[in-house]
């Protein structure tokens, strides 16, 4: 029993005074698999019942104290060290931060931000409409014959109204568009239950800006279309901006004049070269496709200069023309008094002339990878002043 309190009062003395790579020496020393606490209880199995019962706590409360010291002397020296810590490190709560960007603007979102801001500049405005349009407005108001390739179910998503199939059932026609969209007096009619589909482009926001409100009219028309394709260029779901100038006057030439500034603010380059090239479109007369010149540069072509020059070529990046005066009558205006100008384009395919995108899949995938690479800080506004793509 005496050594037992000997060997305990020389532990604890040694732990009291030891730092924290002496303190677990002493804890291999006492209680590690060859400690001498360890030994002491292997020797429990020799001793009589009556030594056991004598020696047994005396050894059981060694381990105890031994081992409640050492756990105190650790939770000491922690304690300390962390004070000491505290006491040599400074840290300014009021200071932000510096997380990682949790988010970032789509390129697709960007350049109606740039097209916006390029047109705000010009004096239009931007206008927007149901991406569930009717026949009338997306095909019909337009000029597009009821023959048109347009119209087939290859190219167009049609959709069902939700009453359709009861009105059918019961024997009742279906019911008409509402006032809102109705054509006006004196314009082409609208059939009665116009089929409803995807809309195909944002043409029909022109005809319903001119049906809502007088000339002058200067918009541009971005967002949402539909159509039943999908490759490497091409989406069932992509974007477009489409631009619409009615008023007195109006000429091919404020055509090229406004397209010219636009890419040419678009593209930030001054080397801009358009070429018009006679075409087809059912809603303008005469109308004209643009081609923008490019340069190779490192294989990759580069919009600016080029053009008939030696090493550049030409690229097709939208449709325009005057407006068809069938679709001015169309909207219930004179077309011998208001004259326009349309023209329309992929955004899509903008960002990825400017940004440098092969693949138009990626835009839709949601790849955070890819968003990260290509994506704009959300505070990066686009402006005149400070650089469209700044």
């Amino acid at each position: 029993m005496d050594d037992i309190d000997h060997q305990k009062a020389d532990w604890l003395a040694q732990i009291a005074d030891a730092d924290a790579p002496a303190l677990e020496a002493i804890r291999v020393a006492a209680l590690g698999k060859s400690g001498s606490i360890t030994a002491l209880l292997k020797t429990m199995g020799k001793l009589t019942p009556d030594e056991r019962l004598v020696q047994g706590p005396a050894i059981h409360g060694l381990r105890e104290a031994v081992t409640a010291a050492i756990a105190d002397r650790k939770a000491l020296l922690d304690t300390q060290a962390l004070d000491a810590r505290l006491a040599t490190e400074r840290l300014d709560l009021t200071l932000p931060v510096a997380l990682p960007p949790a988010g970032s603007v789509h390129p697709v979102a960007q350049v109606m931000d740039e097209l916006a801001e390029i047109f705000a500049d010009l004096g239009f405005a931007v206008a927007t409409g149901p991406e569930i349009e009717d026949d009338w407005h997306n095909f019909t108001a337009l000029n597009i014959p009821e023959t048109h390739p347009a119209r087939a179910m290859h190219d167009t998503f049609y959709v069902e109204r939700v009453n359709e199939h009861k009105e059918a059932s019961a024997g009742q026609s279906p019911s008409s568009v509402d006032a809102d969209s109705a054509p006006p007096a004196g314009s082409a009619s609208a059939p009665a239950g116009p089929r409803m589909l995807l809309r195909t482009h944002t043409s029909p926001v022109q005809i319903r800006t001119m049906l809502s409100q007088q000339p002058p009219i200067r918009i541009i028309a971005p967002g949402r279309t539909y159509r039943s394709d999908s490759d490497a260029t091409h989406t069932p779901m992509f974007h477009q901006v489409e631009g619409l100038v009615i008023d007195r006057g109006i000429t091919m030439g404020h055509l090229k004049w406004t397209l010219e500034t636009f890419v040419k603010a678009y593209f930030e380059r001054d080397d801009i070269v358009l070429r018009l090239r006679p075409s087809y479109f059912p809603f303008t007369e005469p109308s004209a496709e643009v081609d923008v010149g490019f340069t190779w540069e490192k294989g990759r072509r580069v919009i600016g200069g080029g053009g008939d020059a030696a090493g550049g070529g030409w690229m097709e990046i939208l449709g325009s023309g005057m407006v068809h005066p069938k679709v001015i009558a169309a909207c219930g205006l004179d077309p011998a008094e208001w004259q326009g100008f349309a023209f329309g384009c992929g955004i899509d395919r903008l960002a990825m002339l400017k940004y440098g995108m092969d693949d138009l899949r990626p835009f839709f995938d949601g790849d955070l990878r890819w968003l990260r690479h290509y994506g704009f800080a959300a505070l990066d506004m686009p402006t005149l002043s400070g650089g469209i793509s700044a």
